[in-house]
């Protein structure tokens, strides 16, 4: 699509995987606007060459003039909550911060006449599936209120777009991972919960050791095999998405984003020990309630859909690029 129509607005742009997306815009040549009220992104996560407005996704009044001051025509949403314990001790937080916070978004998107929207799900929408890998055509089964608050979502955007004169992309996102090739983003939030993130923290000092949830799991080693996505491979396939949605102005779609095989924890781990030559001390604890022994992607609707395809499937890479940005943070927080 070699002439960009319009401006986009990206909520949550000064987050991990909202900043990518900001990333693959620009690449792409398209002119972007990011909403982020800072809570757990960061204002220097933002290129200078991208207009930033502070606030929050539910401040109507402020996304209205938003939408028409740059005349926006799509909305890529990764403003939310993402930690799954909390969201099983604080629901409220996510009902709030998930959907009601994604409801005024969409409604003010309609109010504006934008047509084309793209949301940040998550494989939590399908709970403990009966089978794997996980088909979009399986049951939605959420065993948390992270889950349910993104599946409620992506109801809202289904009827919304049956009503009104607006398409719309849920992508579903497996273990995302990794950090942009170029150094310009990665995961930079505290406290993170990802794996990767925690093996390279463990690497780098600021963790003693990694904590293995569970040895019994029904796997080759025992240990839980999850599907991880590189954060640059997901940010492109928001672009493409972007650009499908606005040939088939139609049409909308909810598709996986995985590349279709799983890695055990494990195995995650032997790659990190394998790429820094620093053997990470592993903790083996009891399981979490509710972890599922294998999920894993069927991403055939998303090759079929989009013109995209993975450029960065190796998990070796993925550890790389996750190294670096720790080690690019460290010195950004003058630890080294």
């Amino acid at each position: 699509m070699p002439d960009k129509p319009f401006p986009v607005l990206v909520t949550g742009g000064a987050g991990y995987i909202g900043s990518h997306a900001v990333l693959a815009l620009l690449d792409a040549g398209w002119p972007v606007v990011v909403l982020d009220d800072l809570s757990t992104g960061f204002r220097w996560a933002v290129p200078d060459a991208v207009t930033f407005v502070e606030g929050n996704v539910a401040d109507m009044d402020l996304v209205g003039r938003t939408l028409a001051d740059h005349g926006i025509g799509a909305i890529l949403h990764f403003a939310g909550s993402i930690v799954v314990p909390e969201s099983v001790v604080d629901p409220l937080k996510y009902y709030r911060n998930n959907t009601a916070a994604s409801r005024a978004l969409i409604e003010a998107a309609v109010t504006a006449g934008v047509p084309h929207f793209i949301f940040s799900s998550t494989a939590a929408t399908y709970g403990i599936p009966d089978e794997v890998p996980i088909r979009e055509d399986m049951p939605n089964r959420p065993i948390n209120p992270y889950g349910t608050s993104k599946l409620m979502t992506e109801h809202m955007l289904r009827d919304v777009a049956a009503a009104h004169p607006l398409n719309f992309c849920a992508l579903r996102y497996f273990n995302v991972a990794g950090a942009d090739p170029e150094g310009r983003s990665g995961q930079s939030t505290a406290g993170a919960t990802h794996l990767i993130k925690i093996a390279v923290e463990a690497v780098t000092g600021k963790r003693a050791h990694v904590g293995v949830f569970g040895t019994d799991y029904d796997t080759p080693d025992g240990t839980g095999v999850r599907d991880y996505i590189h954060v640059s491979d997901l940010a492109d396939a928001h672009v493409a998405a972007l650009e499908w949605l606005i040939e088939n102005p139609a049409e909308s779609r909810i598709m996986n984003c995985g590349y279709g095989r799983g890695y055990s924890v494990m195995e995650v781990l032997d790659t990190v020990d394998r790429v820094t030559n620093t053997p990470i001390v592993r903790k083996l604890e009891a399981r979490r309630a509710g972890d599922p022994d294998l999920l894993t992607a069927d991403n055939s609707l998303i090759l079929e859909t989009l013109p995209w395809r993975p450029k960065r499937d190796d998990l070796s890479l993925i550890v790389q690029h996750a190294l670096q940005w720790e080690h690019k943070l460290a010195e950004r927080r003058g630890e080294s």
